[in-house]
């Protein structure tokens, strides 16, 4: 499955797998290696990934239907 194709979950998933493998410490360096980046890869994916949900949690609708940011609310 493609990286942009998969879900938060799987990605997280993925990951946690890649933790786990790393911490067993019975992988050849070669594939350690690339267990690392695959797991930075997918790191950055679900910090992304939550970034943007948390930028939408924190943009509200005033009562005209103009968005604004929680920053600009609490200004008023």
């Amino acid at each position: 499955m493609a990286k942009d194709a998969m879900t938060f979950e799987e990605s997280m998933q993925q990951l946690e797998e890649i933790v786990r493998q790393l911490e067993q410490g019975n992988v050849p360096l070669e594939q350690a290696i690339d267990l690392y980046k695959r797991g930075m890869t997918l790191s950055k994916s679900c910090h992304d990934t939550l970034q943007h949900a948390e930028q939408q949690l924190i943009t509200i609708v005033d009562r005209n239907g103009n968005e604004m940011t929680l920053d600009q609310v609490k200004g008023e």
